[in-house]
């Protein structure tokens, strides 16, 4: 967690941006909780999803109509304050449906991405590397530049999603030959087998087209059984994972959108959502946010995430194992779905 500013220490103009920054973190958190229907019950998963400090006194309600959040916010008018651009919604995503633009990618971006391993260390055009902090995973933001460009979600939020998923280094360089021993989750972005396989025959996505340009297809556009093992070893290409989250995390968040979850209420729910979609996959999250994983398929998720035994143990701690499920993902989604890390200051 980034340690908070002695504000003494400030100008006028940061105290300002800090006090801002914070109040839009704690709304993000509880339109989060809102989204996730637990706006009555703050306490069920034992912890807060806000910044320590920080309490939940009344949740809004996202899933069924528009939050009182909308009314009673007030615009900001603090110093150094900044708001959405024109043309786009609370989230700063760019994509087509707040922009009146296509979701098409640049031409010049597409001739980059039939080179993925190049496309992870080249600036694109238009797009400064300074624009996010990404430390000593730098080398990848070329790729989130594309990523980002294709899919109209922020590159912070993607960034997020990826130091989620991926293990790392003492220098918290991620490896992207990542492996989860529980599952076949493998890359960067930590896309399980079968997923991946349904990326590489969803029409429009970058996957979809590197698999036909590659001759991984069969006539009726699905994988050749032939071509599966190099299909799926793509996926530690870490330019190809970047590119195939922004995809697979902009069809998720439409189909959560169709389902009336507004999951591009701001920056910060827009990144808990897609994470949650990436990770649990768009049926179980659907699922997950009406409450309704049952019991039987929160063990099996919990397990393939902390392990048969330390999930017992939550599961025995809790009397359920559909709450423990509950209570241990969104406290992950709290600790580590952070997109304000990898944003320019």
């Amino acid at each position: 967690m980034i340690p908070r500013p002695d504000l003494g220490t400030l100008t006028p103009t940061q105290r300002a941006q800090v006090i801002y920054t914070e109040a839009r973190s704690e709304l993000s958190s509880r339109l989060w909780r809102a989204a996730l229907g637990d706006a009555d019950q703050p306490a069920r998963d034992g912890g807060s999803i806000t910044s320590p400090g920080m309490a939940i006194d009344s949740l809004l309600e996202l899933v069924r109509g528009k939050p009182q959040a909308e009314a009673a916010m007030p615009a900001p008018a603090l110093a150094g304050a900044q708001e959405a651009p024109t043309g786009h919604c609370a989230c700063t995503c760019t994509c087509a449906c707040h922009a009146n633009r296509s979701h098409a990618a640049d031409p010049g971006a597409r001739d980059v991405l039939s080179a993925p391993a190049a496309m992870a260390r080249a600036p694109i055009a238009g797009i400064a590397e300074t624009a996010m902090q990404l430390g000593s995973n730098a080398r990848f933001a070329g790729a989130f530049a594309v990523a980002a460009q294709r899919s109209g979600i922020p590159a912070s939020a993607l960034a997020a999603i990826v130091d989620a998923e991926a293990a790392k280094g003492r220098d918290g360089s991620w490896n992207i030959h990542s492996r989860n021993p529980r599952s076949s989750a493998a890359g960067l972005g930590q896309f399980l087998s079968g997923t991946w396989q349904d990326l590489a025959q969803t029409k429009g996505s970058w996957l979809n087209d590197e698999a036909a340009r590659r001759g991984w297809l069969d006539p009726q556009g699905k994988v050749d059984p032939a071509s599966r093992a190099e299909l799926l070893a793509l996926r530690y290409d870490p330019a190809a994972a970047i590119v195939s989250i922004g995809d697979l995390a902009k069809l998720n968040l439409d189909r959560l959108e169709k389902s009336g979850v507004r999951v591009r209420a701001d920056s910060e729910t827009l990144a808990k959502a897609a994470y949650l979609s990436h990770h649990l996959g768009l049926g179980d999250a659907r699922r997950f946010l009406a409450g309704g994983i049952d019991s039987d398929r929160a063990r099996t998720l919990l397990a393939a995430q902390i392990g048969s035994d330390a999930a017992q143990q939550r599961i025995a701690s809790t009397g359920d194992a559909s709450a423990a499920h509950r209570q241990w993902l969104l406290g992950f989604i709290n600790d580590r779905i952070k997109p304000q890390q990898f944003a320019n200051s």
